[in-house]
């Protein structure tokens, strides 16, 4: 495990901005699409650093150097990420068309993205813990909004497999 931090540049962040304001608010967004901005921001630089191209489906969001499809989940947060945090994917999204998931975490003043790893899809359902909206993360106190699948960072395989074309 290893994760890649990544400085975001004014240029990057202007064309999230108008990529967030094109998007609207998705429906069941956990955030209402207050995250948009950073969604858009770990696209593009899982993209960048992957060679992926940017598909812009509701099913998936790159087509990895392989050809095979990645969905990318992007958390906003106020600290560098560790080993220990958590992924997350929301209950209403796992019947998503994709082979592979990609996490990342964006600092709120939108400045540093950090590339916390990748898992192929069926990998992350087998090996995550499923948790209800209103229950408390044990490790954390956090109070769950939805129902979702969660995996420790220090659980996922590194990005830069994924750089190297390794099959999802």
């Amino acid at each position: 495990m290893s994760i890649v931090e990544i400085p975001i540049p004014e240029s990057l962040r202007k064309v999230a901005r108008k990529k967030a304001g094109e998007v609207g608010t998705l429906r069941n967004s956990i955030t209402k699409g207050s995250g948009n901005v950073a969604g858009a921001l770990g696209e593009m630089v899982v993209a960048a650093y992957t060679g992926a191209e940017i598909a812009d489906q509701y099913d998936y969001d790159l087509i990895l150097p392989n050809g095979s499809r990645a969905e990318v989940k992007t958390k906003r947060t106020t600290v560098f990420p560790d080993a220990s945090y958590e992924c997350s994917i929301a209950a209403y999204n796992t019947a998503q068309l994709t082979e592979a998931y990609c996490f990342v975490r964006v600092l709120n003043s939108l400045s540093i993205a950090f590339i916390l790893g990748w898992m192929p899809r069926q990998e992350y359902f087998e090996k995550a813990t499923f948790h209800r909206a209103g229950e408390v993360d044990p490790d954390n106190d956090f109070v769950f909004k939805a129902d979702c699948y969660n995996l420790k960072v220090a659980d996922l395989w590194p990005i830069q497999s994924l750089k190297k074309g390794e099959a999802a």
